[in-house]
């Protein structure tokens, strides 16, 4: 089987962003290839935090992963610092990468902008989410449209690693990107990206009522000014909802129904919420139950950081071996 890698940082509940352009997908992939999946925590240390909130936002992600259908039987899960080897080989490719790569990020630039001081580490975030996906030697990574020029840079130091230290055979696969059939999710103000920083998600585990308080005053069809406005759904974002959560003839229904002016946008926004808590709902139960067993939570990530240490450490032998470090 081919190895997938993938990553996601510890913001706490996932969203519905999360789980449709991510999550939803790791949990079918997971059945056709060995599936490594981390909470990297130590990315989430570039910009400022507080201790306890990582900590908490660490373990409520992990709860989320595994209620959304992420299950230790078929997949790996485990957080990134109980790991030590996704630093040492960090450390290892940033000799190899050069300045003016990680200057020329997209999401660099953009952060950057944003910082009255810029950290390091927010430079060489790419150089660690590079060693995150090698240590594994991973074939394939599960990434948006926005991500790729990362993984290009994670491929980019795999070709100069293997052409200095390792010509003759490369040890490390350039990994593909395996990209997500799900499109980009907006936010609920139909604007921008959803973001949890943006106030425009809507919690994978929040219950049908605060959904509904969320969902009632989303971003539709911008032309739709009145009730009788026939509407284009192609460009409503709830349409694009209704695509990822409901049935095929729900979806039929609600593009007719829209174009034709047939009901308000408050109905097909009813309808819309009966999908999500459909499929919103089990999940939600799951994770009741796994906080009611926080020791069965421990018990996974404490298994899935074992099996990827032993993982770790035979690259990182190899590794210095080829390099001439003891």
């Amino acid at each position: 089987m081919s190895r997938i890698f993938s990553g996601i940082q510890p913001s706490g509940d996932l969203h519905i962003g999360n789980y449709l352009g991510a999550v939803k997908n790791w949990a079918q992939l997971q059945h056709r290839h060995e599936s490594i999946i981390c909470i990297v925590n130590l990315h989430a240390i570039t910009v400022p935090y507080e201790p306890r909130e990582l900590s908490s936002r660490t373990w409520e992600m992990a709860v989320s992963l595994l209620a959304a259908g992420l299950d230790p039987e078929h997949c790996t899960v485990f957080v990134q610092s109980m790991v030590p080897q996704h630093t040492e080989l960090s450390w290892i490719f940033n000799t190899i990468t050069p300045l003016g790569e990680l200057e020329r990020q997209t999401q660099f630039k953009e952060k950057a902008q944003r910082q009255e001081s810029v950290m390091a580490g927010l430079l060489n975030y790419p150089v660690l989410q590079a060693a995150d996906i090698l240590l594994y030697r991973a074939d394939l990574v599960p990434v948006g449209e926005d991500q790729v020029q990362h993984l290009e840079l994670s491929r980019e130091v795999a070709r100069k690693w293997n052409a200095r230290f390792s010509p003759q055979q490369d040890y490390f696969p350039e990994p593909k990107p395996l990209l997500t059939v799900t499109r980009r999710i907006m936010g609920l103000d139909g604007q921008t990206k959803m973001s949890k920083s943006m106030g425009n998600t809507i919690g994978l585990l929040e219950e049908p009522a605060a959904i509904w308080e969320k969902l009632r005053p989303a971003m539709t069809d911008p032309k739709r000014v009145r009730r009788t406005d026939p509407g284009t759904p192609e460009v409503c974002n709830i349409y694009q909802l209704h695509k990822a959560f409901s049935a095929p003839a729900t979806v039929e229904h609600v593009a007719k129904q829209c174009s034709t002016a047939g009901w308000g946008c408050i109905d097909c926004k009813k309808v819309l919420l009966e999908s999500m808590t459909g499929e919103m709902g089990p999940i939600r139960d799951r994770a009741l139950e796994l906080r009611a067993r926080p020791g069965r939570v421990e018990e996974i990530l404490q298994g899935g950081a074992e099996h990827c240490r032993l993982l770790a450490q035979e690259t990182m032998r190899q590794v210095k071996e080829k390099m001439g470090l003891p």
